[in-house]
């Protein structure tokens, strides 16, 4: 599942435009002709996100710039890739030349060979040795080099700083474990005038990505290391569902209104009226500058359970009928935009900060080593948002397990808002029996796979 931000301020996924020619869009031509080596890539900012846009045209224009003989053309759509178009523009021949993935794709576009091999070329990257390893993995199949990563994301808890106030609850002690939540969560919704101690989503596969992320934090999984079974009907998965019926028709905390997606809970939380929900660091811009909440009042704790939570993120793969100058050219490229500590379209922090974008939210730490203390360091020189707020999120972040979403998530995440959504709409769910139905769904799903 995509996380909810962009860069620092906008939801952005991308895919090239489907009023595009396949010629246009596609990778058939390198331009050689001219002189000069012509890539197409997507991702680009639409227009209505101005600050990004600008962004991500200057740093275009400067590569060129730099690199006179290459010359970038950026594709922009919302979202960056649509699941629903995704397969049908790289078996057509529609894909960018240089195109944007979610990390659960990379396996799959390997499969059906639509991917260039970068292996040969990877001493054109820079960068490549500086990034963590575990990222630089999920687009590495059997020792072949398929994709670069670009961001990465984990889940947290959100919570909100004045309402554990107001509720006599210490906002400097976050719930660690999901019965302090559910604590915490009651004591929040006691205050009345339709404040929600802890919100869940519940519709558009998104409660099926929650279920994964909770049952990875009390160390279950949604599918066996063979990748051919359902693991959701334990104790692990029995305990997120339990749970979250009891805070819903228990305790009250959850409020009465449910098939939550993501705007719903921000919107609760940006109004203050939300006590607690996970997220990814991305959502405390969202939260500030869409929903009229305040860095000060916004924290972000570990994932309650203590066992692991949920990575994700983007990066970029090439397409199969690249030529070698196209795909020389395509690392350079990505060197250059996003993976230059302290520089390009992500880590140019003092230009963010002088367009007010938020700088010091606790993302994942893309880099290693002297690259990684140089990020550090310019991100920390340029914060404009409160870091105090994060650094237990930080911190406990160590000791969690890092885990990829299951395989076909998708799929797998619509059988599982079945079961979130019962629980929270029906007081009596049978827990055991939607484990049971949702396990025997999602069998299904894998053999087919």
């Amino acid at each position: 599942m995509r996380s909810t931000g962009f860069r620092r301020t906008f939801v952005a996924l991308s895919a090239c435009s489907l009023a595009l020619t396949a010629s246009a869009c596609g990778s058939s031509d390198d331009d050689s002709a001219s002189g000069k080596t012509r890539i197409t890539v997507n991702c680009e900012p639409p227009k209505s996100a101005k600050v990004d846009r600008r962004f991500f045209e200057q740093d275009i224009a400067s590569f060129e710039k730099q690199n006179p003989d290459i010359d970038v053309v950026a594709h922009d759509a919302f979202p960056c890739q649509d699941p629903k178009t995704f397969d049908a523009k790289l078996a057509g021949g529609q894909m960018e030349d240089v195109f944007y993935t979610y990390f659960t794709d990379a396996r799959h576009v390997v499969d059906i060979r639509q991917a260039a091999d970068l292996t040969p070329y990877i001493k054109e990257l820079k960068s490549y040795d500086t990034l963590q390893k575990q990222l630089r993995d999920i687009y590495t199949v059997d020792g072949k080099i398929y994709g670069i990563p670009r961001t990465g994301y984990s889940m947290g808890l959100i919570y909100n700083r004045a309402l554990f106030e107001k509720a006599g609850l210490d906002p400097d002690r976050h719930p660690a474990t999901w019965a302090e939540v559910r604590a915490d969560a009651k004591k929040i919704a006691a205050l009345g005038g339709g404040t929600v101690g802890y919100a869940d989503y519940s519709a558009q596969n998104q409660g099926g990505w929650h279920f994964t992320a909770e049952l990875y934090s009390q160390g279950g999984d949604v599918v066996g290391a063979d990748g051919k079974k359902a693991t959701i009907d334990t104790l692990e998965g029995r305990a997120v569902l339990q749970n979250l019926h009891d805070m819903r028709w228990t305790d009250n905390s959850m409020g009465s209104k449910q098939l939550l997606v993501i705007n719903d809970a921000q919107q609760l939380m940006g109004s203050g009226k939300l006590g607690m929900y996970l997220a990814a660091p991305d959502n405390i811009p969202i939260l500030v500058k869409e929903k009229g909440g305040d860095y000060k009042d916004i924290a972000l704790a570990p994932m309650p359970g203590g066992k692991g939570t949920l990575i994700g993120g983007d990066g970029y793969m090439f397409n199969k009928h690249d030529t070698p100058a196209q795909i020389k050219a395509g690392l350079k490229w990505l060197d250059h935009m996003f993976l230059t500590p302290g520089k390009g379209f992500i880590g140019d922090y003092a230009r963010a900060k002088k367009a007010d974008a938020p700088v010091g939210l606790p993302e994942p730490r893309l880099f290693t080593g002297a690259a990684d203390a140089k990020d550090q360091q310019v991100k920390k020189a340029n914060a404009n948002v409160p870091v105090e707020n994060y650094q237990s999120f930080l911190d406990g972040n160590h000791t969690l397990q890092m885990k990829i979403e299951p395989p076909d998530a998708q799929q797998l995440y619509s059988v599982l808002d079945g079961a979130v959504s019962a629980v929270l709409t029906k007081k009596d769910a049978d827990i055991g029996q939607l484990l049971k139905d949702a396990s025997d769904k999602i069998d299904g799903i894998l053999a087919r796979g």
